[in-house]
């Protein structure tokens, strides 16, 4: 008896062991996740107010309504070309301010342009690296063909759609072969870009197109080319950088079937086609684009599955930076299915500035020129560089993707307020329904980069192309049933009031110098009101030099002092060639003696300092300053957050000189800061006292050095920022003139206090009110009250006795006195 039961518990332990091990390799279990049945936040999520599992899709008919048999059942026809589709408008009369390029091949963003006028009419949010014509994305094919290039979509306001031809109504048509422009015959898109180089905005331009065989001439005026905030980084221009792959915003795809999902750094269920690669069903209705994508047996079968439909549909109001999408996932089979979808980021976020400019970043790692911003409840704002990004996927022991929050998080840290790529002065992010204040039923969310990283060249990670992606609750879907999401995609300015409006606010970052950046921004948009920012910045700059008008005198009669001095320094350095240490003791004492502090006239640099930084932050963080001009008649200088850029030599500098992110100069020459270096040297040889030894001289030598190796760090700085230095040196210039006419032409010390003397007299140290005497008489002949300064120095480092005082003096206290000095 107690064999067979010992054998039985052999057995079903064998039995149990294999039957694990089978499961295992066959099935292997996953981490413990949320189904729309879960709780959250001790809530049913179902329905949830954006993840909502309903009834409206019969299984057994197909997206025309007929109803489908077995023979055609796995059988999907889909349309043989794609389709482009516009949402918005460049009619600065539509209210519109965002044009978005929707394309049929995965059912994505693919351009996103800001239209926004101002006042005067120009494009508020432009291009600031083109300066010639824009007649409209055309979403043409790069490619060269025997005709011309074939128009594949017209936004609604651009020249293109404006175009004007004699007998013909309306502008360019998809469709329309562009076979010349202004008389040059063009052929492929590069020629026509060439062609377009040679114009200007505001011009007439004229467009030869072929239509239904026929040759039209359509005339048009080239518009300002608004800035793509989202675009293909195959359409980057000279800012894009090899690496960067060209992938269509905000793709949806099926993330779950059962127990097979996408792994990390992957697109699709392993086996499975890539939805961004197929051809969705189009259709618009107004201010409203539909998109369906039905996938058969067959193809779901590598992820066990049986045929679903994926839908989705985009919505634009005018007067509105954000895009509202509506997410679904249709189970078409006959039983029921645990599904979830996942939905990929903005990528292709514009690259404006990015080998020139500093983004501030909360984190000590700095920041790429886009980064991954989020906040939950658990952690708040949030962001991951793309430096760390790339270096992540290039490291082979470490997953591609970098996580968020995953299933098994806190409900806290998947509470989502938003999640987006961050760029300096733009930000596109995804964000909650209107109404709602966060999103609950994202189970995983995750940063990557849509970029081959062993491509990306070392100088140039900075541009890395970064992105998202958001994995939804796991639902099982009833046959017939839906999983649906509504969510909005914000597309705009880092403007304050714009961002707050979205909840966006944190995305805009100072850094530790807010409290000086921030009130000068407020004065520079005070100062604004004299119609020019360029100006604007001269008057910030003079207030400030203005209020340390009373240290920079100080600082003038200081260096007056010195020169005085430097007779007597020099023969105690003749006197201590030799030694060092004797020498510096000397130079001390004459200087305690006379009452003289060198550092004295250090306070003005010192008060500027954060001046600099403070600008130097609003000029990267302003978006008002953004696009400000120099001046209105000249396109030089046309960016103050920008180089000046006055002449372009990227053609035939070296490129370890003028290469985008590669160069120490960049690809400009710019005029501003070599002025500052010029005046920054003569600032140096008019302030800067005699030399009164070897070591001294070889100091200013040094600092004349530094300065002219400084020009080259400053070579790329913004040209705001040269405007304040150009400013506040010409002021410096003119107040030591100025200051020095009206210093005393007596010498500010007694003779006999130099030799160490008693002077016999009643004058010690400064013989005007002009110089801080070494305890000297006052007005009224009462002994001067020691600074608070000297009070500080004198509890830290206590003066030893040196040269016998005057007789109207008393000595010290020595040290075992046991009196307490003051």
């Amino acid at each position: 008896m107690e064999r067979r039961l010992f054998s039985f518990i052999l057995s079903s332990m064998a039995f149990f062991l294999i039957y694990m091990s089978l499961r295992t390799m066959f099935a292997p279990p996953l981490p413990p996740e949320e189904d729309l049945a879960a709780e959250v936040d001790g809530e049913s999520v179902e329905p949830a107010e954006d993840l909502v599992a309903d009834t409206e899709v019969d299984a057994t008919e197909t997206s025309d309504g007929e109803e489908a048999t077995e023979e055609d059942a796995d059988a999907v026809e889909r349309p043989d070309a794609p389709t482009w589709s516009t949402l918005g408008s460049m009619d600065p009369a539509s209210g519109y301010v965002m044009l978005v390029t929707l394309n049929s091949r995965g059912g994505g963003i693919e351009r996103i342009e800001l239209t926004e006028r101002k006042e005067n009419g120009r494009l508020k949010y432009r291009r600031v690296d083109v300066r010639s014509g824009y007649l409209g994305y055309l979403a043409a094919d790069p490619a060269a063909t025997d005709l011309g290039i074939r128009v594949n979509v017209v936004g609604p306001g651009t020249p293109a759609d404006l175009a004007k031809a004699t007998g013909v109504q309306g502008g360019l048509k998809p469709g329309d072969i562009i076979t010349g422009f202004n008389n040059a015959n063009v052929n492929n898109l590069s020629s026509l870009r060439e062609a377009m180089l040679e114009t200007k905005p505001d011009e007439t331009a004229t467009i030869t197109v072929l239509r239904n065989g026929k040759s039209i001439d359509f005339k048009t005026t080239l518009a300002e080319h608004p800035l793509d905030l989202v675009r293909l980084a195959e359409h980057g221009g000279d800012d894009e950088v090899a690496g960067n792959l060209s992938r269509l915003s905000c793709l949806l795809t099926v993330g779950r079937v059962g127990r097979r999902e996408i792994q990390s750094g992957e697109k699709t269920i392993e086996g499975m086609v890539d939805t961004g690669d197929l051809i969705w069903d189009a259709s618009q209705d107004g201010a409203k684009v539909s998109y369906e994508l039905q996938l058969s047996d067959s193809e779901m079968e590598p992820a066990s599955g049986k045929s679903v439909s994926l839908q989705r549909t985009y919505s634009l109001q005018p007067d509105s930076y954000s895009l509202d999408m509506d997410v679904q996932i249709d189970n078409r089979a006959d039983e029921a299915q645990e599904l979830a979808y996942r939905i990929e980021g903005a990528n292709g976020i514009t690259l404006e500035g990015w080998w020139y400019s500093n983004k501030i970043s909360p984190n000590w790692g700095g920041s790429a020129a886009r980064d991954v911003v989020y906040k939950t409840t658990a952690e708040g704002h949030e962001l991951v560089s793309g430096y760390a990004l790339l270096k992540r996927a290039k490291n082979p022991s470490e997953a591609n993707d970098q996580t968020l929050f995953a299933p098994d998080s806190a409900p806290p840290a998947r509470n989502l307020s938003y999640i987006g790529v961050d760029a300096q002065y733009f930000t596109v992010a995804m964000l909650p329904p209107e109404g709602q204040e966060s999103l609950k039923t994202f189970r995983r969310a995750a940063a990557n980069i849509v970029a081959d990283p062993n491509t990306v060249p070392e100088n140039q990670e900075k541009a890395v192309n970064t992105s998202f992606y958001l994995d939804s609750a796991i639902a099982d879907v009833p046959p017939g049933s839906s999983l649906k999401q509504s969510l909005r995609l914000f597309a705009g300015p880092k403007q304050p009031d714009v961002m707050e409006a979205y909840g966006l606010g944190d995305c805009i970052y100072y850094g530790w110098f807010s409290f000086v950046a921030k009130p000068l921004g407020g004065l520079l948009h005070i100062f604004s009101n004299v119609g020019n920012y360029a100006l604007a910045i001269v008057l910030l700059t003079l207030c400030v030099r203005g209020l340390m008008f009373p240290l920079s005198r100080k600082a003038a009669i200081n260096a007056q002092r010195m020169q005085e001095l430097a007779p007597e320094l020099k023969k105690i350095a003749e006197k201590h060639k030799d030694d060092m240490e004797a020498r510096v003791r000397a130079q001390r004492e004459l200087q305690q003696r006379v009452g003289f502090n060198p550092m004295a006239g250090c306070a003005p640099m010192f008060l500027q300092l954060p001046i600099f930084i403070g600008l130097y932050r609003t000029l990267s963080v302003d978006i008002e300053l953004r696009q400000a001009a120099f001046a209105s008649w000249t396109t030089w200088a046309s960016n103050l957050a920008a180089p000046d850029m006055m002449y372009y030599w990227g053609d035939w500098m070296w490129d370890y000189l003028a290469g985008r992110g590669t160069g120490w100069l960049g690809p400009y020459f710019n005029l501003l800061p070599m002025i500052v270096v010029s005046l920054f040297l003569a600032q140096q040889k008019m302030f800067m006292p005699p030399a009164t030894d070897e070591q001294t001289a070889m100091t200013q030598k040094m600092m004349n050095y530094m300065t002219l190796v400084m020009g080259l760090f400053f070579f790329r700085v913004p040209a705001g920022l040269c405007v304040y230095f150009i400013t506040s040196s010409l002021w410096g210039i003119g107040e030591r003139i100025l200051v020095k006419k009206t210093l005393p032409s007596k010498p500010h010390f007694d003779p006999a206090m130099l030799q160490g003397g008693d002077g016999n007299g009643t004058v010690q140290g400064a013989v005007n009110s002009g110089g801080r005497s070494g305890g000297g008489n006052g007005k009224d002949g009462d002994p001067k009250k020691p600074s608070l300064s000297d009070m500080i120095r004198q509890r830290i480092a206590p003066e030893e006795e040196a040269a016998p005082l005057p007789k109207n003096r008393k000595r010290p206290p020595s040290k075992g006195s046991g009196k307490k000095r003051r």
